[in-house]
């Protein structure tokens, strides 16, 4: 490679760009809140909330309030101590002032003012402050009130008192900007909500509001649970068959490291672990998780043995006692060791320990003082136990190489030609009819069709043994490539886009909803990495003589209808298997003109309510859902 001499005597001083203040937060947001979509948006609200908490967890606040208004600006309101109004020392600002503009300005880092905090990289309010068109403060402290307006992450004055008061706290307001957030800068009011009820649940005692003020009357939620941790798993535990009545709670501080942890079992054949510290959910879990994981195992292995319920050469798995298992690990810790600024893995080694000398401590203690519930607890191991030897030679045949072996459980997939999976597709068509269709209106080169018989198993309510044994769950299994579970390997993905196709009825909805179900529960990577979609019939054909086409909605129907005069003819689709192969194609199969929703995934614990309530046992819990979301259907066949 040969250099210009006059390129390289251009790359002096001036070539090096400094970004003053918060221009680098408003140059590349991603880097601060991972995206600029609604995501992001949200991450706004939690940064400031998160500065409320941190008073919360020191013990000078109890009460919390945030409030969406009109114009899509936030107020969060607490009655901590109120920010530091005097002059910082380094910067010869307000340390208010400091607070939102300085990147890594924050009370967090000495471990004085904050022994536990989740927000350790002080760089929250400052981000907020430079990603919104406008943001005020007011700080209640001393008897006064004191005033900073800052527009684009610049102070338009000094911090300056503007009144007196008898109560302490901080107020911060913000109005996202849109020059910044260009998709959307609307505030979702249920994501709001679940994450502030699950602050509500984390911290025991503290009251935190949500409020609506963008429609009339205001919608007010206040949420305050004493019962902490313990409410939270009755709470995700409604809709559940529970084997014992209480909720063990294992609470225990050793070497300034708060534990609290919340068990109970339930009839399901499914785990739910959700772990947190300071608050902050670890999706990816760690060492907290790993040793409440590990020392369940061991005590619940220990106890069988010497209770004689395993014989010598038994052993139950960490599958086996997770089995119905609902449980919340949450610990507070003074310098927790994240991966990242998503914080979404603990990395403290000693955690791993203290976690289980908790659970030594105070779990061993609560299976030898209830030994009727121990036994219900290890009874329902041991059959996951027996199951699970039952189900293994039904679970390799999920493994073979090939999904059209002997056993012929995929001998109804018509493969594609193509072998890169970046650019096949597999639609998961509801029967046979749909599925002939499919298979001759395709494209052979890239598009596979898989066809199923009716409604698939519900593998919320079934046995691992009855799930390896069903043949449309097996070929489903065969035909994708990854296995399941601990087996699942996303590198042995067959096609980068898995459609769900069914009819536009209330049938083609449940069967969408328990292969879902199915997805979630033992291959959910692949709704995590956005590889699940949800084909998009059309609901009508409009023709009139040789003109023909199709509405996906009522609202598209009514707008094509003012385009037509004279007699229309209107067909509505109650099936797939009404459609032609080549109305199939051009309708919803072509690529250039189709319509897919692809899947996601935004709240792994709300989700696994929501497929609990809908497809578990108990019917009220799913009868409140249904009538609490009713407003939001559309089209419902009947």
């Amino acid at each position: 490679m040969t250099l210009n001499k006059n390129d390289v005597d251009r790359y002096d001083a001036s070539s090096i760009q400094v970004l003053e203040g918060l221009e680098g937060v408003r140059r590349r947001p991603g880097m601060y809140i991972g995206t600029t979509g609604p995501k992001g948006l949200h991450h706004l609200v939690w940064e400031i909330v998160d500065n409320s908490i941190d008073e919360a967890l020191a013990g000078y606040c109890d009460t919390i309030i945030v409030e969406i208004f009109g114009d899509n600006f936030i107020k969060v309101v607490d009655n901590g101590r109120g920010m530091p109004i005097d002059i910082h020392p380094k910067t010869g600002l307000s340390t208010v002032e400091t607070i939102f503009t300085v990147l890594h300005a924050g009370g967090k880092f000495d471990g004085k003012n904050y022994k536990v905090s989740g927000g350790l990289h002080g760089v929250g309010a400052s981000v907020v402050n430079a990603l919104s068109e406008w943001l005020e403060v007011y700080v209640r402290r001393d008897s006064k009130v004191y005033f900073q307006r800052f527009s684009r992450g610049k102070s338009e004055g000094i911090l300056k008192e503007i009144g007196e008061t008898e109560e302490t706290g901080t107020t911060v307001v913000f109005k996202p900007d849109a020059e910044v957030f260009k998709d959307t800068t609307v505030f979702d009011f249920e994501v709001l909500r679940q994450r502030i009820q699950q602050l509500a649940f984390l911290n025991k005692g503290l009251k935190i509001s949500i409020v609506d003020k963008r429609i009339s009357p205001a919608k007010e939620l206040h949420y305050c649970y004493e019962g902490g941790i313990a409410e939270y798993v009755r709470y995700l535990n409604k809709a559940k068959s529970t084997i014992h009545n209480e909720v063990i709670m294992i609470e225990e501080e050793v070497e300034r490291v708060v534990v609290e942890i919340g068990l109970q079992y339930t009839n399901d054949f499914v785990s739910n672990i959700y772990s947190f510290v300071n608050n902050i959910r670890t999706q990816e879990g760690g060492t907290h998780e790993e040793g409440f994981r590990t020392s369940l195992t061991r005590i619940l292995n220990n106890y069988a043995k010497n209770a004689g319920f395993l014989k010598k050469d038994e052993s139950l798995s960490g599958d086996d006692v997770r089995e119905g298992l609902t449980a919340i690990v949450s610990c507070k810790i003074a310098e927790p060791q994240f991966e990242g600024q998503t914080k979404t893995k603990l990395g403290n080694t000693e955690v791993r320990r203290i976690v289980s000398q908790a659970m030594t401590d105070k779990f061993e203690a609560f299976l030898l003082e209830n030994p009727n519930v121990a036994k219900t607890i290890v009874e329902k191991s041991l059959l996951a136990l027996r199951a699970r030897i039952a189900a293994k030679k039904a679970r390799e045949a999920t493994r073979r190489k090939s999904p059209l072996d002997s056993l012929g459980f995929a001998s109804k997939l018509a493969d594609c030609r193509a072998k890169d999976p970046k650019r096949t597709e597999i639609y998961i068509v509801e029967g046979d009819s749909a599925g002939g269709s499919a298979r001759q209106g395709r494209e052979s080169e890239f598009q596979a069709i898989l066809p199923l018989r009716g409604k698939v198993l519900n593998v919320e309510k079934a046995r691992p043994d009855k799930i390896f044994s069903n043949k449309e769950i097996i070929s489903l299994i065969q035909a994708i490539g990854t296995g399941i579970q601990d087996d699942f390997n996303i590198g042995d993905l067959r096609y980068h886009k898995i459609v769900i196709m069914t009819d536009a009825d209330v049938d083609g909805a449940h069967i969408r909803t328990l292969l879902l179900t199915f997805f979630y529960r033992y291959m959910r990577p692949l709704i995590e990495e956005g590889y699940i979609f949800i084909a998009q019939p059309p609901l009508f054909k409009i023709s009139q003589n040789k003109r023909v086409e199709y509405a996906y909605s009522d609202e598209e129907l009514d707008q094509k209808l003012k385009n037509y005069t004279g007699k229309v003819n209107i067909q509505r689709y109650k099936g797939l298997g009404e459609m032609n192969a080549e109305q199939l194609w051009e309708t919803t199969m072509d690529p250039k003109r189709r319509t897919l929703l692809k899947v996601t995934l935004d709240d792994s614990i709300e989700a696994d309510r929501i497929f609990s309530t809908l497809m578990g046992d108990d019917v009220e819990p799913r009868r409140e859902f249904i009538e609490e979301n009713a407003v939001y259907v559309k089209n419902l066949d009947i």
